[in-house]
């Protein structure tokens, strides 16, 4: 590995970091990459969650230090979404390398039509939060379900947690990336368990990646909240289009 690899990957997980905190599919950059490099799919999935760990810590202390959060509802969203990334983490190891990559578009070209769909419909007026029992129970049981998600393929779960956090609760989407940082920090440090045991990390790679998530977590977290609601709509709409685009075209 020369300091060109070294800087691509590093490179590659600041954009994934930075997309990853203001709308999702981060992972669609910092996949391709590690594959490209020379690992097999079902390794560089795995050493990919390194750097997924590390860089939601630093999302939380973003949004912490701008007194951004959604506490104590996304522990709970959190807790709900682990049990299922143990699940999908199980998942994960046990698949074929090439059904791994023919669900990952599969899955991806899914979530990008709907989010599109949702993305482009207006607002007639300001909703407000909705946070009585019943909603948080709806939430707290569909983060299960991405959880499994989550912890089977990452690529593509902030689009899962935007569409419940901003449809059924009703958050701004800066308090929605806020919560979604936490809820991802949570369920993935199960999913890295699994994947640890199994020995299917590569750490050098999956350390250098997280230095760039890390830096674009932070960054993100910060600048969204300094910049609202309409900016983070763009980055969002941009990376749906961009990562569906690379679905439909791009080997």
């Amino acid at each position: 590995m020369d300091v060109y690899d070294i800087l691509l990957v590093i490179g590659a997980g600041f954009a994934a970091g930075f997309i990853n905190t203001i709308a999702g599919g981060g992972s669609l950059i910092s996949l391709p990459i590690l594959i490209f490099l020379g690992l097999p799919p079902a390794v560089a999935n795995a050493s990919n969650r390194v750097a997924i760990f590390s860089q939601n810590v630093f999302g939380v202390l973003g949004f912490k230090s701008k007194g951004v959060s959604a506490f104590p509802f996304s522990l709970w969203l959190g807790l709900s979404a682990l049990g299922g990334a143990v699940i999908g983490a199980k998942i994960a190891v046990d698949i074929p390398e090439e059904l791994f990559n023919k669900l990952l578009s599969v899955i991806m070209i899914v979530v990008v039509v709907f989010i599109v769909r949702k993305s482009i419909r207006k607002k007639k007026e300001e909703l407000l939060e909705r946070m009585g029992a019943k909603h948080q129970v709806v939430s707290i049981i569909l983060f299960f379900f991405v959880g499994i998600w989550g912890g089977f393929i990452q690529a593509g779960v902030g689009f899962l947690i935007i569409m419940v956090l901003t449809s059924v609760n009703q958050f701004s989407l800066v308090k929605t990336n806020s919560a979604k940082v936490l809820v991802v920090l949570i369920y993935t440090s199960a999913a890295l368990a699994v994947f640890i045991l199994e020995g299917t990390i590569n750490w050098w790679y999956g350390g250098l990646l997280a230095v760039g998530n890390s830096g674009g977590a932070w960054v993100a977290s910060r600048w969204s909240v300094e910049k609202g609601d309409k900016w983070v709509m763009l980055i969002l709409v941009i990376a749906v289009v961009a990562m569906a685009i690379k679905l439909w075209f791009i080997e």
